[in-house]
């Protein structure tokens, strides 16, 4: 019988454990730090748009993991800065009765391009997901998901691309667990279509009127997919899904608020972002492919700066940032 490991027990890995012991999937949910120690001995706290209630679920710390089985598939949950060090951890872990973890399957669910290449050099298997699901994750031992009528929305296929019996079993185990997920041979592009979203997270990072911000996250996502294109992504436009989203959406009185997103989550718990992996990667592919990318790199560095002065998200103001902005908004 196949279990999940689900690695990392930050929103998207603690929501996604909560859904499987909620649906009877066999899984545990592996993690480090005062997080998993909170949910080992207090439960999970788990908020969704029907009510809260207190989870116990099935939890090992990364110091003690569980052994591993044979038919056991992986599920990389951490942030895209820690799947170098996360996937040096799995994959030379012996598998009861078999070779190394990296025969196992890896399930990717990070933001950004890089997670998949990096897996790729241990893991044989690799699984790249995108999803969108409106968690949040400020304090310990505390899970918020707003979406509704399901949790949240999953593309998934193998990577670099193509389908087989275990893509499909995952998406099946996925939508049982209440997400809309589907089966997708060309997973590259919709990792890519999510990219050109996520650059706009740290626009959130810094105060400002509701229309410079929005100008901001505009400019930075065109400036995006300008270079992906360049770059030879095509990425996927909402209207291929062949499920239907149209009746998803993030519920007004889940908890979840606009403007929360996971690099501003990071902030707020004074942790490392993503924002090299989501803007620094538009940054990247820029210089690679000589395509310039002003505002990408403006914020990569404000991000930076804000992070190295141990500044919280809002108490830098966005013309700071970009003033260019500013300046075009006042006409």
């Amino acid at each position: 019988m196949t279990r999940y490991i689900i690695i990392g027990a930050g929103a998207v890995g603690a929501s996604l454990a909560a859904e499987f012991e909620t649906h009877d999937i066999p899984y545990v949910l592996v993690g480090r730090g005062a997080q998993i120690s909170h949910i080992a001995t207090h439960g999970l706290s788990y908020r969704r748009p029907g009510g809260q209630r207190v989870l116990r679920l099935n939890t090992a710390d990364t110091a003690t993991p569980a052994a591993l089985q044979p038919e056991d598939i992986l599920i990389l949950a951490v942030k895209a800065q820690d799947v170098e060090s996360a996937t040096e951890f799995w994959a030379w872990r012996d598998v009861e009765g078999a070779g190394f973890a990296s025969e196992l399957p890896l399930v990717t669910l990070q933001n950004g391009l890089a997670a998949e290449d990096i897996a790729l050099r241990r893991f044989d298997r690799v699984y790249a997901a995108s999803i969108r699901i409106p968690a949040r994750y400020t304090v310990t031992g505390e899970v918020v998901v707003g979406g509704e009528p399901k949790v949240g929305i999953v593309a998934l296929g193998r990577y670099p691309e193509g389908l087989d019996d275990t893509a499909l079993s995952i998406v099946a185990d996925l939508e049982k667990a209440g997400y809309l997920a589907e089966a997708r041979p060309d997973i590259r592009r919709w990792k890519a279509a999510k990219l050109e979203h996520n650059v706009t997270n740290a626009v959130e990072l810094f105060a400002g009127s509701p229309e410079i911000l929005s100008e901001a996250a505009a400019g930075l996502a065109q400036e995006a997919r300008a270079v992906l294109v360049a770059a030879g992504y095509d990425p996927a436009a909402p209207s291929e899904w062949k499920i239907d989203v149209a009746s998803w959406r993030v519920a007004p009185e889940s908890g979840i608020k606009p403007g929360q997103q996971s690099t501003w989550q990071s902030f707020t718990r004074r942790t490392s972002s993503e924002v090299d992996y989501l803007n620094g990667e538009i940054v990247r592919l820029g210089r690679i492919h000589g395509i310039a990318t002003p505002l990408n790199t403006a914020f990569q560095q404000a991000a930076a700066r804000l992070a190295l002065e141990g500044r919280a998200p809002g108490t830098r103001d966005i013309g700071e940032v970009y003033p260019i902005i500013v300046d075009r908004a006042a006409f």
